[in-house]
C-alpha cells in the first residue's frame, strides 16, 4: 500500500511534514510508515492534550508519554509543555534524561528521509531547537523559582534578625529600667532592716519611696510587656515608649538623693547646658549614669558618687562616674554583670566607647559619646 493509496483511502499517514507545513520533532521517526484513521487521529490528539491536566501531579510520566504520542501524532506542542514542565520542577538529572529521549530520534530521522535534503536537515535542526528552547525556559523559570525561594527565606532571616534586635534592645531596656527601681527597693528595705531605732517619720519616709518605686517599677513592667505585645508596624517597627534622654537626668539624680545618696555633679550647672546633645547619645548617657547609681545602690550603699560631664559639639560628650568601695561587701541584690557589658554594647553601637575599672577604693566609669556639629 502506497502513501497516495491511503490518503485517498481517507487514512492519515505519519511523518505528515509536507501535509501539516510544520517542522515536527518526532514525526518520521518510525521506521514504517504508520497508517491511523482519522477519527483515532483525532481521539489520540484529544487524549494527548488533556494529559497536560496531570503534568504538574507526574511531570515524568506524562512527559514520556507525550514525547512517545509525538512520534505518530501532531501532539508537538503538547511534548513540548511537558518538557517545559519537567525542566521547570524536576531535578536536573531527570529533565537531561527527557531532553535525551525527545532528542534521541532525530538522527533516525534524518537518515530515513533523505539526510542531503535541505527540507530534512531544516526539520530535524528546528525540532532541536524548540525541544532546547522549551528545556531552556523551563530552566529559567526554576532558576527564578528558586531566586524566589531564596529570597523568602532571606527575608524571613532578616525579619527574625530585627526581632532578635529587638528582643535584646527590650532585654536591656527591662534590665536597665528596673534594675534601678528594684536597687531603691533593696535599699530601703535594707536600711528598715538594720535600722531598729528609726523614728517613725524615717520608717513613713522609708515606706513611700519603697511604695513609689514597686508601683514606678510596676508601671516600668507593663510598658515593656505593652511594647512586646505590640504587633509590628508596616515598616518592621514597634510602637516604643518614649525613652528618657540627658533632659531627663535631673529628675534621676534627684530621686537618688532622695533615697539618700550623695551625688555630686561637675561642672556646676552641666546638665542644663548639655540637654542639646542628639536624642540617641542622650539616651546612651542617661542609662549609663542610671546604672552607675544602681551597682553604687547595690555595691556601695552609703558612699557618695560623682558625675562629671563635658562635651560640646563635633567634640563628644564625656562621661566619668566614680564611687568609693565600702571595705566589706554590703547584702543586697546580686550583680550579674549584664547591665555594664549591656552599656558597652549600646555605647558601640552608637560609635561610642565605654570602660570600667576598679583603681583601689574606687570604681570608676568612664563613657565618650559621638556628638556630631
Amino acid at each position: 500500500m502506497t502513501v497516495a493509496l491511503a490518503e485517498t483511502r481517507g487514512l492519515s499517514v505519519y511523518p505528515r511534514l509536507v501535509s501539516h507545513g510544520v517542522p515536527s520533532v518526532t514525526y518520521g521517526l518510525l521506521p514504517l510508515p504508520v497508517f491511523v484513521g482519522s477519527v483515532a487521529d483525532d481521539l489520540l490528539l484529544v487524549a494527548g492534550s488533556a494529559l497536560l491536566f496531570w503534568r504538574r501531579r507526574w511531570p515524568v510520566g506524562i512527559a514520556i508519554c507525550l514525547v512517545l504520542m509525538a512520534t505518530v501524532t501532531p501532539l508537538i506542542p503538547a511534548a513540548l509543555i511537558a518538557l517545559f514542565t519537567v525542566a521547570a520542577l524536576r531535578s536536573i538529572r531527570e529533565t537531561w534524561a527527557l531532553t535525551a529521549l525527545a532528542l534521541a530520534p532525530l538522527p533516525l530521522y534524518c537518515v530515513l528521509h533523505r539526510p542531503s535534503d535541505t527540507a530534512t536537515l531544516a526539520g530535524a535542526v528546528t525540532g532541536a531547537v524548540l525541544v532546547g528552547g522549551a528545556v531552556g525556559w523551563g530552566l529559567f523559570v526554576r532558576g527564578m523559582y528558586a531566586a524566589a525561594d531564596q529570597a523568602e527565606v532571606q527575608a524571613a532571616l532578616r525579619a527574625e534578625q530585627v526581632r532578635q534586635r529587638e528582643r535584646e534592645s527590650l532585654a536591656r531596656e527591662m534590665h536597665d529600667v528596673l534594675a534601678h527601681r528594684l536597687s531603691l527597693l533593696s535599699v530601703h528595705a535594707g536600711a528598715l532592716e538594720v535600722n531598729h531605732q528609726a523614728s517613725r517619720e524615717q520608717v513613713s519616709e522609708a515606706a513611700g519611696v519603697i511604695r513609689s518605686s514597686a508601683y514606678q517599677a510596676m508601671e516600668d513592667l507593663q510598658q515593656v510587656l505593652g511594647v512586646l505585645r505590640t504587633p509590628l508596624q508596616p515598616d518592621g517597627a514597634k510602637t516604643e515608649p518614649p525613652q528618657p534622654t540627658l533632659a531627663d537626668l535631673t529628675h534621676l539624680i534627684e530621686q537618688s538623693r532622695a533615697s539618700g545618696m550623695h551625688i555630686d555633679v561637675t561642672p556646676a550647672g552641666t546638665l542644663a547646658e548639655l540637654v542639646a546633645v542628639p536624642e540617641t547619645t542622650g539616651r546612651t548617657a542617661y542609662r549609663i549614669v542610671q546604672e552607675s547609681l544602681t551597682n553604687a545602690h547595690k555595691h556601695a550603699p552609703g558612699q557618695s558618687v560623682r558625675i562629671h560631664l563635658e562635651g560640646a559639639p563635633d567634640e563628644g560628650l564625656t562621661m566619668r562616674i566614680t564611687n568609693e568601695i565600702p571595705d566589706s561587701a554590703p547584702r543586697g541584690l546580686p550583680g550579674s554583670g549584664s547591665g555594664l557589658n549591656g552599656l558597652k554594647e549600646r555605647t558601640t553601637l552608637i560609635g561610642g566607647l565605654l570602660t570600667h575599672r576598679r583603681d583601689g577604693r574606687t570604681h570608676e566609669v568612664r563613657a565618650q559619646l559621638p556628638w556630631p556639629a
